[in-house]
């Protein structure tokens, strides 16, 4: 950091739409950001955000920007399906990232994320711009003022355009409405119903792409609460319309808002409650908020500097990439399930290797083939004899051990007590 300005220089690697129109205007307005670097695929496009918002510096490629060593900080708003790879490459390089939401494809990946920003000792937040809102505060200010009473329902919705060709459409780069929008609903939701998740239901419409253009969503929660919304891509082709809502129900009152998601500006919604003669009495609260993107910047900023904690933090987030999770599963996005997460984070591959005299004849070769095939659980036990020819087998293969769930079990000689039941 810039002691003598109080900075932080910051690098983007990306030449993303949401970059330009959202985040490097607010970067520009933001107290202590300092634009130092841009990097993107093509250097052309790279040199012209360079004089078009006034970067210091524009790279090709994104290991050039990460190899600079002035770049203290970066933010990614590259597509989805590679935000792992590059916030771990980021995190690696000792820079300070902040990632476009959603920050991962799946909780799996983002404990990956997370575990290598404490091996490095740097920050990592999830870029949801708008819970830095005023707006957002006062909502949280007015449910825990008690004056709506215990809140046992929010209803929400983000629906946007559909479009003739985009990112968004496709699969493998984590296209559709349920990742783009619908994790602005569950965000939402966990902001302001501070429960465990009881049950999830969902159902999706899907297009040619294998993505989902339409989604409904009810959430049940263990202290009684439920939240539904609704999500997607269908309002028209290349429309740029939208769709934004928010109903908030509680024992007392409710609060009834049509604010768009990261909406800036005199922000008004309606708070509804019963006066002593049972008489609802409604009364409309205005908010003037500024970019939620400068906002965020600045908080991260204060989070580099060590003067604030990250407000989008680690738990947050897994908490809200679980969801989705169970989301997509619900409707079917997931052809089959990768890999299970225990609840204490260990995430295990659903598919394993089963090494059971697979060592007699073709010996470690075997397990660096099936390393090389793609299996990264690997399945052994003291009584098959062969753990020291997988210990060398994963240390010749070249892959890191973290990304390998080795799994090896004892024969068990003690004595044997079973108590029978009626249920037994």
């Amino acid at each position: 950091m810039s002691e003598e300005k109080g900075t932080v220089k910051w690098g983007v690697m990306g030449t993303a739409g949401i970059a330009s129109w959202g985040t490097i205007p607010g970067m520009q307005k933001a107290k202590g950001c300092e634009l130092y670097a841009i990097a993107g695929r093509s250097l052309e496009k790279a040199q012209a955000y360079k004089e078009r918002f006034g970067f210091e510096k524009a790279y090709k490629g994104y290991d050039a920007l990460l190899s600079d060593p002035e770049v203290e900080a970066v933010y990614i708003p590259l597509p989805n399906d590679i935000h792992c790879e590059w916030v771990i490459k980021a995190l690696n390089a000792h820079k300070h990232v902040l990632c476009e939401k959603p920050l991962a494809m799946n909780e799996g990946e983002l404990r990956r994320m997370f575990a290598a920003a404490r091996d490095n000792g740097v920050i990592l937040m999830e870029a949801y711009a708008y819970l830095h809102s005023p707006y957002i505060s006062r909502l949280k200010e007015i449910i825990s003022s008690g004056e709506i009473g215990k809140v046992d329902y929010i209803d929400t919705a983000f629906l946007t355009q559909d479009y003739s060709e985009d990112i968004r459409l496709h699969k493998e780069q984590g296209g559709g409405g349920i990742y783009d929008v619908g994790c602005y609903c569950t965000s939402m939701i966990l902001s302001l119903i501070d429960s465990p998740v009881k049950y999830i239901k969902a159902d999706a419409e899907f297009g040619g792409t294998g993505v989902d253009h339409m989604a409904s969503v009810l959430i049940g929660f263990e202290d009684g609460s439920r939240a539904s919304f609704n999500a997607g891509m269908i309002l028209g082709t290349d429309t740029s319309d939208r769709y934004d809502r928010l109903f908030i129900h509680g024992s007392k009152g409710y609060i009834r808002s049509d604010v768009e998601y990261n909406g800036e500006g005199e922000l008004s919604f309606e708070v509804t409650v019963k006066d002593s003669n049972g008489e609802r009495v409604t009364r409309t609260e205005t908010v003037d908020a500024g970019s939620n993107y400068s906002m965020e910047m600045e908080q991260m900023n204060e989070c580099i500097k060590g003067k604030a904690a990250p407000y989008i933090t680690e738990e947050f987030s897994i908490r809200n990439m679980r969801i989705l999770d169970s989301i997509l599963d619900a409707v079917g996005y997931n052809d089959s399930k990768e890999q299970f997460v225990l609840p204490n984070g260990t995430v295990i591959p659903a598919v394993g290797y089963g090494s059971y005299l697979s060592t007699e004849k073709g010996r470690v070769q075997t397990i660096i083939d099936a390393l090389d095939a793609g299996y990264r659980y690997i399945d052994t036990a003291q009584f098959y004899g062969n753990e020291e020819q997988i210990g060398e087998a994963i240390e010749r293969s070249g892959i890191p051990r973290e990304e390998i769930f080795l799994c090896s079990k004892v024969w068990y000689t003690g004595p044997m007590s079973i108590k029978w039941t009626e249920k037994s």
